[in-house]
């Protein structure tokens, strides 16, 4: 039995209603990617990126553990005062975190130091008592997940999420008694009331398996939805409910009969695609309802669940940004949010900062300053939402704000915004006078590092790192074709940004992994299909266009050592050196065109081609290197080059070309940290115009897909705002002209500096290997040799880009 959230139409007393409704439309703000919060209750700072919340057995503390990429964290609450009692470093860490049996201990996952750290919990604080070691530190991949203590029996179980086992080991003893191998990635694991069973979701998997503890065997499997998480029982233990990430859904298993007996969608609608992220699972104490925590919507999912396998909706309450775990404590819900209250904006984000201490250190300077570091990976912190479970009244106000708070709808799935005669469609399988699509993949750059010198745009040009003299052919493009100032990456890094810039999702896998990465504490790149455990649900744009019927053709973008790293791709790839930094752009460049050129006399352009132009990411300062103004230069190059070429050719008139950063992460930004430089060519693209529409990289995807006639692949290019408005009916064929570099492309970097010995110790040999906030501050010292300028403005909100209906 499938059960759907039920589209709430909740008819109230108009004066309550409207007032309390008002009150939440007044503190609506507006995320960079489109969606909306109004999160309710009382708000706790937490660190960063919080993805687990516990409580302990007597319910008087609450426990959290963040697992960002700057500083790691145990914290503790008083759940009566509301209040911090106690708040850790920890030097790696990862989800796992459990109370022992007395609330003496908390257990917490060393991450990839590959053991558990014990802290007594002293009068209210935390001190460090004991470690459990499973094995080597990290590059040994153990990396332990979630974790479950069994204080009588004397055992503690926990999951290694690299290396896919279950470890039982002996609290007294610290060894490993049990090292079971299963079969996929696992997730958390959770001990049955009785102790008899532990429960481990198979994140990988698409199953939970039934541990035996006492014969020490897996004896049980039990299918359910695409990435189980989060798990809870219910009092009796009758029902055990699993959250299913990438399927927005719940699986409600009866653990007599071992089998799903009720699926609950978590979705704001009915057959929803990918894209609420069902991640987190609690019940009320009475066990009649149902708490969800929907990463990607921002808000909780709340079903009846008293009538066992008749679950109903009840409706939903907004939270904050990528809730990852609730708690209920009587009539108080606890939730983190990963991401916090909102985006920002990132002024000092490339400062020469010494990141173990946050100081400027000026060249010859030994006298440290203290100023903030904005490295988007690690600016957003979370929250801990403390909310009064809602009346029926209170639950309906609550339910209209998600939906006004959510762009998606199943509608605009088929029908989004646009208007008739417009190149692009408003209706999937609308005709188009575009036939093909050129998507140009770049890596990292902020809108003012490189448009902010550009006077019609929303600049900052103290911000400006690559002007008009290193780029001159995208300031050419943004003249004579559209400038648009007000776009923005949904991605934070490159791990999750080209997930994001080809499917218009990134999983749970990737949002809770990557952190710990790129905070150099170890972890694989599990991006661009390097890992399946990484890919979306349904793939990306090209299987899109496979099951759709549309030809398509990949250069470098998903691809390593030259051969594909998902299906999709192969025998639709074409001879082209992917991520080498050594390769010039304009050398990758003639291979397109070789290669076009042949396609072109076979009459065989596909509809889709997707290409790479990376080496805006640079080397930074390292000695011999080229130059990051000649690596920047050479991609300018090779991207007005191919405006050039492809605007002489036969296809021009049916031809479009969209050319973004796959993320912003390497550089400052005045509005926020997110928003990034858009490059639109072609025909029917309107000529010296501004676009200060606010759009996404969810929203170029969209806008291929209604050229090309495809649906969407998830819930976030089903609900942005395609391009239209850039575009015209009125073809003008006028070619482009490139302008020659400004620069000398075979300049390399010559002094032995202080910057430049840091960019020698740094691995540019696969994506964001290197510290990107450190990188960042190389290049800013570099080229400047002086601190960033102080903000002149602050937060997105701040920027006039609140929430407005689009529809209007």
């Amino acid at each position: 039995m499938k059960i759907s959230a039920l589209l709430l139409s909740v008819c109230l007393v108009s004066q309550v209603y409207g007032q309390t409704l008002q009150e939440l439309d007044r503190k609506r703000l507006r995320l960079p990617n489109g969606w909306s919060l109004t999160s309710v209750g009382k708000q706790l700072t937490l660190g960063d990126l919080p993805l687990n919340l516990v409580v302990s057995h007597n319910k008087k503390m609450l426990a959290v553990t963040n697992n960002g990429q700057s500083t790691q964290s145990i914290e503790l609450f008083d759940v009566k005062s509301e209040r911090r009692l106690d708040s850790v470093a920890i030097p790696k860490s990862w989800y796992g975190l459990a109370f022992d049996d007395r609330d003496q201990y908390l257990y917490a996952s060393g991450g990839n130091d590959n053991w558990i750290v014990r802290y007594k919990i002293d009068r209210g604080r935390l001190v460090e008592n004991d470690k459990y070691v499973l094995g080597k530190p990290w590059p040994n991949p153990v990396s332990p997940g979630g974790l479950a203590v069994d204080g009588k029996g004397g055992y503690l179980y926990t999951v290694g999420v690299y290396d896919s086992c279950l470890y039982v080991m002996s609290l007294q003893r610290k060894n490993i008694l049990h090292k079971i191998h299963l079969s996929g990635v696992p997730y958390t694991c959770l001990l049955s009331g009785d102790k008899k069973r532990l429960y481990v979701s198979l994140w990988g998997g698409q199953k939970v398996l039934v541990y035996n503890t006492g014969t020490a065997r897996i004896t049980g499997q039990i299918p359910v939805g695409s990435h189980p998480n989060e798990m809870c029982l219910s009092k009796d233990g009758r029902y055990l409910y699993v959250a299913n990430a990438d399927d927005n859904s719940i699986s409600v298993i009866s653990t007599a009969a071992s089998k799903v007996v009720e699926t609950l969608n978590a979705a704001l609608y009915p057959n929803a695609p990918s894209g609420s992220t069902s991640n987190g699972v609690a019940l009320s104490d009475d066990g009649k309802t149902l708490y969800i925590a929907n990463a990607d919507n921002n808000c909780l999912a709340l079903f009846d669940v008293s009538v066992p396998e008749k679950s109903r909706s009840l409706g939903f309450i907004p939270v904050g940004w990528y809730p990852t775990s609730v708690k209920i404590i009587g009539r108080d819900i606890y939730v983190t949010n990963g991401k916090g209250l909102s985006s920002l904006a990132n002024p000092y984000g490339p400062n020469p900062v010494n990141t173990a201490q946050n100081v400027i250190y000026q060249e010859g300077d030994t006298t440290p300053h203290k100023i903030p570091v904005q490295y988007i990976a690690g600016m957003f912190k979370g929250t801990l939402s403390i909310i009064k479970a809602p009346s029926e009244e209170q639950l309906g106000i609550y339910s209209r704000a998600v939906y006004q708070n959510t762009p998606y709808s199943k509608e605009k799935e088929l029908v989004t915004q646009g208007q008739p005669g417009n190149p692009i469609p408003f209706k999937v399988g609308a005709a188009s006078p575009i036939k093909h699509v050129f998507y140009i993949i770049k890596e990292n750059r902020t809108y003012d590092q490189v448009l902010g010198d550009v006077k019609e745009g929303n600049g900052d040009p103290s911000l400006v790192l690559f002007g008009k003299k290193i780029t001159p052919n995208q300031h050419k493009l943004v003249q004579e074709f559209v400038l648009l100032d007000n776009f923005y990456v949904d991605a934070e890094v490159s791990m999750d940004g080209h997930n994001w810039s080809m499917g218009a999702y990134a999983n749970d896998y990737l949002e809770k992994t990557w952190p710990t990465s790129y905070g150099g504490r170890g972890g694989y790149y599990s991006g661009e299909g390097e890992m399946e455990m990484g890919n979306n649900k349904n793939g990306f744009i090209w299987n899109n266009c496979a099951r759709n019927h549309v030809s398509y053709r990949t250069y470098g973008e998903f691809m390593g050592d030259e051969k594909p790293n998902i299906p999709a791709l192969v025998g639709h790839q074409a001879p082209y050196r992917s991520w080498d930094l050594n390769f010039r752009d304009t050398a990758r460049f003639s291979q397109w065109k070789k290669d076009f050129d042949s396609l072109v006399a076979r009459n065989a352009v596909p509809g889709l081609c997707t290409i790479r132009f990376g080496n805006d990411h640079t080397q930074g300062l390292r000695k011999g290197a080229p130059t990051p103004f000649a690596q920047v230069a050479d991609n300018d190059l090779a991207v007005g080059l191919f405006i050039d070429y492809l605007s002489k050719s036969p296809v021009w008139k049916s031809s479009v070309v969209f050319i973004l950063e796959d993320d912003a992460q390497n550089g400052p930004d005045h509005v926020d940290a997110h928003r990034s430089p858009l490059y639109v060519a072609g025909p029917y693209v309107k000529r010296h115009h501004v676009d200060h529409t606010m759009y996404s990289t969810s929203g170029v995807l969209r806008t291929i897909e209604l050229i090309l006639g495809l649906p969407p692949m998830s819930q976030y290019d089903a609900a942005a705002t395609p391009l239209w408005q850039s575009f015209t009916a009125d073809a003008d064929l006028s070619p482009f002209d490139h302008v020659p570099a400004q620069v000398d492309l075979d300049d390399v970097n010559r002094q032995e500096s202080r910057v430049a010995r840091l960019s020698a110790a740094m691995n540019f040999s696969k994506e964001d290997a290197v510290p990107d906030n450190l990188f960042n501050e190389v290049l800013w010292q570099g080229i400047k040799g002086i601190a960033a300028p102080a903000p002149k403005r602050a937060a997105f909100v701040k920027a006039g880009l609140v929430h407005e209906d689009d529809d209007d």
